[in-house]
């Protein structure tokens, strides 16, 4: 018997968050505001924020509703790749995504669509020029030498089809920021349909980001280790 058409297009849209209690409450109602005609919910991970985000995601139950926002907290920070695993765990839909990429999935039926920065319609607001020659640089070494297909590896804007998601993430190792650019080179190599929009990537309304000096260690680390075993 072929799926109910609501079946078919709901999307599960999962957000990690470390102290985030302000920040969530934008997201959540800019993604309310920008697909009204959607089905999908929205899966909180959040890793023991000490900041109440959990409470301020309680509240947002409350407007929105636990059926449309869905809190799966863990009990202190495990890292970003495995906050998706348990994300996935709670999704209920077909399609699994990280914001942004739905109609362009609707149009083309791709497996996965990834959110790039770095080609017409694209770019990055409120980085300083370090901050933008880090990224740049960082991207084009892994061109370079992994030839991924597509030309943003790091982004965190993606859609993937949920048994697509299911199949790549059970060959990914790396837990940290190196996740999202394994997730796409193992894609890539499986010959997945890989669509990609142009996004504007704008930096965190509040507080500060969360990658520093040990994060470019561990995406050195992981770059190598995807060039020998890719």
């Amino acid at each position: 018997m072929a799926e109910p058409e609501k079946d078919r297009n709901k999307y599960s849209l999962i957000v990690p968050t470390y102290n985030e209690r302000i920040n969530i409450a934008l997201l959540v109602y800019l993604i309310f505001k920008h697909l009204p005609d959607v089905d999908f919910e929205i899966i909180v991970v959040d890793d023991g924020s000490p900041d109440g985000t959990q409470e301020v995601v309680k509240q947002l139950q409350g407007v929105y509703g636990e059926d449309r926002i869905l809190l799966r907290a863990r009990p202190r920070k495990l890292g970003l790749g495995t906050a998706y695993c348990h994300g996935l765990k709670h999704a209920t839909a077909k399609i699994f995504t990280q914001l942004h990429s739905v109609r362009k999935q609707l149009q083309t039926g791709a497996d996965i669509v990834t959110g790039t920065r770095y080609v017409k319609g694209g770019g990055v607001h409120g980085w300083n020029l370090m901050r933008k020659l880090t990224s740049r640089g960082a991207n084009v070494l892994a061109q370079t030498l992994l030839w991924p297909g597509v030309s943003d590896l790091t982004g965190s804007f993606r859609l993937y089809k949920k048994s697509v998601l299911e199949d790549i993430i059970s060959s990914v190792v790396s837990k940290g920021y190196v996740f999202q650019m394994e997730m796409i080179v193992r894609a890539t190599r499986k010959g997945y349909h890989i669509e990609e929009v142009p996004i504007t990537f704008v930096d965190r309304v509040f507080g500060t980001s969360k990658l520093g000096g040990s994060e470019i260690v561990e995406y050195l680390k992981g770059l190598l280790y995807l060039l020998v075993t890719t």
